[in-house]
């Protein structure tokens, strides 16, 4: 199977979870593939939303919960997490779409939230307009950039079939390395 298939065949799986942790990377490759055909442009943004919703709503939900337990541990840090909690309680609309645009919030950002005591229908609400600006926004770069990158696209299934052996391969020795720990610990 070469890369253009599994990119058809998994692309929209591989960007919802890829955007549940991180996303931008993933929504710019999508944004590609939907370029290049492999994949449609609605279900990419269909796709990458999902994924930044899942992983947002889950930190949220996380903050909401042990917030303060895990932002006590950014000690040097606990002067932004203020300017954050009071962007929140000040605009906590814009905070909440805005949180997937600044550097180095994206995931503490939706815990900060989560820590503030925001309704959780509101932080949903907000969460969705979010995403779905996000997603549109950087789909669109990607696709938009598609072209730039289009004469080299046929060539990534020679470069790129080894690296996903070798990276599947990783995966695999990871979670057999985490097992293996988990085992250990529990004797």
């Amino acid at each position: 199977m070469d890369i253009n298939s599994l990119i058809s065949h998994y692309g929209y799986l591989a960007l919802l979870v890829g955007c549940i942790a991180e996303g931008e990377t993933f929504v710019l490759l999508g944004g590609v593939a939907a370029h290049n055909g492999l994949l449609h442009f609605a279900g990419v943004v269909a796709a990458a939303m999902a994924g930044g919703i899942i992983g947002d709503q889950l930190l949220y939900w996380l903050g909401n919960r042990y917030g303060m337990r895990i932002l006590s541990r950014f000690g040097d840090h606990q002067d932004k997490v203020e300017k954050a909690r009071q962007l929140i309680h000040r605009h906590p609309s814009l905070f909440v779409i805005g949180v997937r645009f600044m550097y180095g919030f994206r995931i503490i950002g939706p815990i900060i939230i989560g820590s503030s005591q925001l309704s959780p229908r509101r932080f949903l609400v907000f969460n969705v307009i979010g995403a779905f600006i996000w997603a549109t926004l950087f789909v669109s770069l990607g696709y938009f950039a598609g072209k730039l990158i289009e004469p080299w696209f046929d060539k990534l299934d020679q470069y790129m079939q080894p690296l996903f052996w070798v990276a599947g391969l990783a995966v695999v020795m990871y979670i057999v390395w985490k097992g293996i720990r988990f085992l250990r610990q529990r004797r």
